[in-house]
């Protein structure tokens, strides 16, 4: 295994970390019990996971209660990162991102995980019907409490998470120092403006469902119904894919993966671990051979022209604007990248003037 920097703190967590949305029985995404929970929080740290992560809303509180269990001896020992926000009542005080739901959320999280503290403290989404200062406030406040060491965000568009990083400085806050977000080979919308803002920022992004859901492990065929027992058979889409786009990565994956002898899950995981701002990849399993395999990414080199193949089966060619702007006038017209950075454009370059492709009618 191997370790980074926790986005912009002085935290070390090992960059394939473990999801817990399969441990209970209310959401049908694992139905594992307290011992297959014990096993697999164990099998993963003893194979050097040390950050895992939970949330209340997985299993409606059952997940955390499972983890909490499943780190009895061991919890000082581990990064621990849960989350609050959605609805884990009818009550509509119990969701969203106010002061309220938040101090109730992470003293019911305390109370499920037996634990005193939380690493790292994570907003589920953001919350369009709370002013924004109440919410970064109210996350201070839980750090300079103690009960909580570090906090960050999930699924922000990219102004959001801006915004909020911005009024923590103005207000002389701690800041979120991680964003959990959805990022794959068959779903690379994160790349269109969150990542180089996150980049810039110095946030450190954990990648959640890095398999899209499964899809990249390989088991599906075009035109086919998916496998009895997979994911996808049992719970449909749990993210939107564009299947024609979808089956090019997989193909791209498969010719990457003969070429090392390993699994097309493991090479996606690896090309993961190859973007930049990543601090970690988290991944999941109901079998303790999946998450072998899923960790031995962590070891697995991928060459240029890996990456390269990986590369073109699966960007857009034409980024939306602003971005392809962007990219026109701080790439392809200004030549000082080409003489800072010139290994970027060793093979032609990260992105070429549009004008010379002519028309393409």
């Amino acid at each position: 295994m191997k370790y980074r920097r926790m986005g912009n703190s002085g935290l070390i967590v090992s960059e394939l970390s473990l999801g817990t949305m399969q441990f209970g029985r209310k959401m049908n995404m694992g139905n594992l019990g307290q011992q297959e929970t014990t096993a697999l929080v164990r099998h993963a740290i003893d194979r050097g996971v040390n950050l895992i992560d939970t949330a209340d809303v997985y299993s409606l509180g059952e997940s955390e209660e499972l983890v909490g269990k499943a780190l009895g001896g061991i919890r000082e020992e581990i990064v621990l990162a849960t989350k609050c926000r959605l609805p884990m009542s009818e009550n509509f005080n119990r969701s969203g991102s106010t002061r309220h739901n938040i101090l109730r959320g992470v003293e019911s999280s305390l109370r499920r995980l037996q634990t005193d503290y939380i690493d790292l403290f994570q907003l589920h989404g953001w919350d369009s019907h709370t002013p924004l200062e109440e919410t970064v406030r109210a996350m201070d406040d839980l750090v300079r409490s103690g009960k909580v060491r570090y906090i960050g965000i999930c699924n922000y568009l990219a102004w959001q998470m801006a915004t909020a990083l911005g009024l923590q400085e103005r207000l002389n806050l701690h800041p979120f120092v991680t964003a959990q977000m959805y990022y794959s080979l068959a779903g690379r919308g994160l790349e269109d403006e969150f990542l180089s803002m996150a980049e810039y920022h110095d946030l450190g992004i954990l990648v959640w469902s890095p398999l899209a859901g499964g899809f990249l492990s390989g088991k599906y065929q075009p035109g086919q119904p998916p496998p009895e027992g997979t994911r996808f058979q049992e719970n449909g889409n749990f993210v939107p894919i564009e299947r024609e786009q979808g089956f090019r990565a997989v193909e791209a994956a498969r010719r990457v993966a003969e070429r090392h002898g390993v699994s097309v899950a493991r090479v996606s995981l690896a090309w993961l671990l190859t973007r930049p701002a990543v601090s970690s990849v988290i991944v999941a399993g109901r079998r303790a051979e999946q998450i072998d395999d899923n960790l031995a990414a962590s070891d697995l080199e991928l060459t240029g022209e890996d990456l390269r193949e990986l590369d073109e089966a699966t960007r857009q060619e034409i980024p939306p604007y602003p971005k392809w702007m962007v990219l026109q006038l701080d790439v392809a017209e200004d030549p000082r990248p080409k003489v800072l950075h010139p290994e970027r454009y060793a093979d032609g370059g990260p992105w070429r003037d549009r004008r010379e492709f002519g028309w393409q009618g």
